[in-house]
C-alpha cells in the first residue's frame, strides 16, 4: 500500500505527459508570436523612415527651388511678388518641421530669416531714393559750401553701435525704441504697419506695440515687458534676461536669454539657443483691432505651437531640456493692463 501511494499511477503520468506537451508548443506559439510582432514594428519602422527620408529629400529640393526663386525676385526688384513667395517659403518650412530633421529646421529657418532681412534691406534701398536725388540736385546747384552739410543726412539706426545679430539686415530698422528706462513707451498701428521695428537696450521699460509689424527684433533688454501684436514673419529675441514677452509670429528664434517668460503665437516650432531659465505660455494679449492685424500678417489663430520648443543646446531625445518649461496653468497672467 505504501508503495501504491508513493508511486504515482500510469494514467497520471501519461496525463502529466500530455499537460508538458500542450504547455511547450503554447510558450513556442507565445514566443513565434512576439517574434512576429517585433519583425512587423522594425519593417514598419523603416517603411516610416524612408518615408521621412523621402519627404525629407523632395522638401530640400522644393525649398532650394523657391529660395532661388526669392533672390532673383529681389535681386530685380520685384518686392510684392518676392514677399509673396518668401510668405509661401516660410509655411513650406512650417508644415515640413514634422519629418525634418533638427539641423534641417534650423538651417531652413536661418534661410528664411536671412531672406527676410535681404527683403526689409531692399525695401529700404528702394523707397529713399527720391529723397537722395533731391539732396544731389542741391548739391550740383551750390557746390561747394553746400556738399559737406549734406553729408550726414542718412538717418541714424534706432540702435547705433550694435553689432549684428544672425538673420538681421544691415539697414537701420525704421522704427523702436533704444537705451530707454522705466519709461511706457508704445506704438501704434498706423506707425507699425508692416514695419522691422527694434527694441534694444531697455531697463525696466514696459512696450506696447499695437499693430502688425513686419519683423521685431528685441535686444539686451533687462527686467522689460514687451507686448506686442501679430508679428508678419519672424522674432528675434538675444541676451535679454528677466523679462515677460507676449508675441505672435510665424518664427521665434531665442538666443543667449535666461530667465524670462514667453507668451507666444507661433506657427513654426519656437528655437532657443544658449539659454536658460525661459518659460513658454499660449499668446492672450488682446487690444481692439487685433483681429483684423492676425488678418493683415496672415496668421491663423488656430495654429499655435506654443508648446513646442527646439532647444540647439540640447541632443538628448529621451529627457526633456532644462532649459525651457511651461509656465503651468495656473500661473499664467490672464489680465495685462
Amino acid at each position: 500500500e505504501a508503495a501504491a501511494v508513493a508511486a504515482p499511477s500510469q494514467t497520471e503520468v501519461v496525463a502529466g505527459s500530455a499537460a508538458s506537451a500542450v504547455v511547450l508548443p503554447e510558450r513556442l506559439q507565445r514566443r513565434e508570436a512576439e517574434r512576429q510582432q517585433g519583425v512587423e514594428r522594425q519593417r514598419q519602422k523603416k517603411e516610416a523612415q524612408v518615408v521621412k527620408e523621402e519627404q525629407s529629400e523632395f522638401f530640400l529640393a522644393t525649398f532650394a527651388r523657391e529660395r532661388e526663386a526669392v533672390e532673383a525676385l529681389l535681386a530685380a526688384g520685384t518686392l510684392e511678388e518676392a514677399a509673396a513667395r518668401l510668405q509661401a517659403l516660410q509655411k513650406l518650412l512650417t508644415g515640413s518641421v514634422r519629418f525634418l530633421a533638427p539641423y534641417e529646421v534650423r538651417q531652413g529657418q536661418e534661410t528664411v530669416a536671412r531672406l527676410q532681412g535681404d527683403l526689409a534691406a531692399r525695401r529700404q534701398q528702394l523707397q529713399p531714393k527720391k529723397k537722395f536725388a533731391f539732396r544731389a540736385l542741391k548739391k550740383e546747384a551750390a557746390p561747394g559750401s553746400a556738399s559737406r552739410p549734406a553729408e550726414p543726412s542718412p538717418p541714424a539706426p534706432a540702435a547705433p553701435g550694435l553689432g549684428l545679430a544672425e538673420g538681421e539686415s544691415g539697414g537701420p530698422p525704421l522704427c523702436g525704441f533704444s537705451g530707454a528706462q522705466d519709461e511706457e513707451l508704445e506704438l501704434g498701428p498706423a506707425e507699425l504697419l508692416q514695419q522691422d521695428v527694434l527694441l534694444s537696450d531697455l531697463r525696466g521699460c514696459r512696450v506696447r506695440l499695437r499693430g502688425n509689424p513686419n519683423t521685431l527684433r528685441v535686444r539686451d533688454c533687462r527686467g522689460c515687458t514687451v507686448l506686442c501684436g501679430p508679428v508678419s514673419t519672424s522674432v528675434l529675441v538675444d541676451g535679454c534676461s528677466d523679462c515677460l514677452l507676449a508675441l505672435a509670429c510665424q518664427q521665434l528664434r531665442t538666443h543667449r536669454t535666461r530667465d524670462c517668460r514667453v507668451y507666444v503665437q507661433v506657427t513654426s516650432r519656437a528655437v532657443i539657443e544658449a539659454c536658460s531659465g525661459v518659460s513658454f505660455a499660449p499668446y492672450s494679449w488682446s487690444y481692439p483691432g487685433i483681429e483684423g492685424d492676425f488678418e493683415s500678417a496672415g496668421l491663423d489663430r488656430n495654429s499655435n505651437n506654443w508648446n513646442l520648443v527646439d532647444d540647439f543646446d540640447w541632443l538628448a531625445t529621451d529627457k526633456p531640456s532644462p532649459n525651457w518649461s511651461l509656465i503651468p496653468e495656473q500661473e499664467r497672467i490672464t489680465c495685462w493692463d
